[in-house]
């Protein structure tokens, strides 16, 4: 029998991750975590000097300046990492933006520019991405979707980004069968409540705290750290037999 070495099964030397919304929050984690890997990572956002003081801290790292709602940056951040390191092996879609907002106030333009950054730019990326992937015979994309993906986030009201989440779940199970065969993985990783800028609002509101705590299984926030586990998971060989799929990391908000 072979010698099982747990720790290399999550290694991910050599590699090349894309991480997009990296200047803060989880995406700045992923990119460190995917670093610590052994990964070359690629830092996308639109806050560059974020960026640089990220890339200092990780050799080997590329800042990008992206706006991922514009069609020529999404292009530009898949050519930039193609001319700095001649491959692509992971994408991290993590970039998202939402607005708590009731239906009937919430604006077309809203509606449009939330699908425009949280589901088409996941497309188009992914799209522009894979393309590499499959030339190269494999590699991973992962999605950052979310619980409310799978679950209305009543009461809070945000049809726009339920609506998005939810694209971004069905896209990841429709993108890995049409590329199972080709080599590239396609997964989507679904927090629940987790600290960030999208989320600060509600950390600062004590009624919305006690909401979240008396309707969680485990009643608190989730750990930054707590994410660590499911990036990498499907961003190295542990998960080559995994597709299609979407991992819930909520403290078991939807198993109630």
């Amino acid at each position: 029998m072979s010698e099982i070495n747990i720790s290399n099964m999550f290694r991910l030397d050599s590699r090349v991750a894309i991480v997009t919304g990296a200047s803060s929050g989880l995406g700045l984690r992923f990119a460190r975590v995917l670093h610590a890997a052994g990964a070359n990572v690629v830092l996308a956002a639109r806050r560059i000097d974020r960026l640089e003081s990220l890339a200092a801290e990780l050799p080997g790292s590329l800042a990008v300046r992206t706006d991922i709602a514009d069609e020529d940056d999404r292009i530009s951040l898949i050519e930039q990492t193609i001319q700095k390191f001649g491959r692509v092996d992971v994408l991290v879609n993590n970039a998202g933006i939402g607005t708590q907002v009731g239906i009937e106030d919430e604006s077309l333009e809203l509606f449009r520019r939330t699908m425009e950054v949280n589901t088409t730019a996941v497309w188009h990326l992914s799209k522009l991405a894979g393309t590499h992937m499959v030339a190269q015979g494999g590699g991973s994309v992962i999605n950052i979707a979310s619980i409310l993906g799978h679950v209305a986030s009543a009461p809070m009201k945000q049809a726009n980004y339920t609506a998005s989440k939810g694209a971004v779940v069905n896209l990841t199970r429709e993108l890995a069968v049409q590329w199972g065969r080709k080599g590239v993985r396609v997964n989507a990783i679904c927090p629940g409540f987790f600290p960030s800028e999208m989320t600060s609002t509600m950390e600062g509101d004590d009624r919305t705290m006690e909401y979240l705590r008396s309707n969680s299984p485990i009643p608190r926030l989730g750990l930054e750290r707590e994410l660590d586990g499911a990036l990498l998971l499907l961003a190295s060989d542990a998960g080559t037999f995994i597709t299609g799929q979407s991992i819930v990391v909520d403290g078991g908000w939807t198993a109630r």
